[in-house]
């Protein structure tokens, strides 16, 4: 008997994955910023992903050149051709 449900974002590359996407989804402001909490509240809040998931998550795009992370922590870049993992 099964007592805990699966977790869709436990794996680090869904998690990515899914990280991307919703950043691709949304409008950059100045210099192709795209403020973390634009991809952190619908990825925890919509999505039901846990914090821990985003994190892991976000190491692993930033690992992969998906994502830039800012210094500060406050904000995401787009990278490479298209954008997206799917390219890669």
């Amino acid at each position: 008997m099964k007592h805990t449900e699966e977790r869709p974002y436990a794996d680090p590359e869904a998690a990515a994955r899914k990280l991307v996407e919703i950043a691709a989804s949304i409008e950059a402001v100045q210099d192709g910023r795209i403020y973390i909490e634009r991809i952190n509240a619908p990825f925890l809040f919509k999505l039901k992903g846990s914090g821990s998931e985003f994190g892991a998550g976000l190491k692993h795009a930033i690992e992969r050149g998906w994502l830039q992370l800012h210094e500060s922590g406050t904000y995401v870049r787009l990278l490479g051709p298209g954008a997206g993992p799917l390219t890669q």
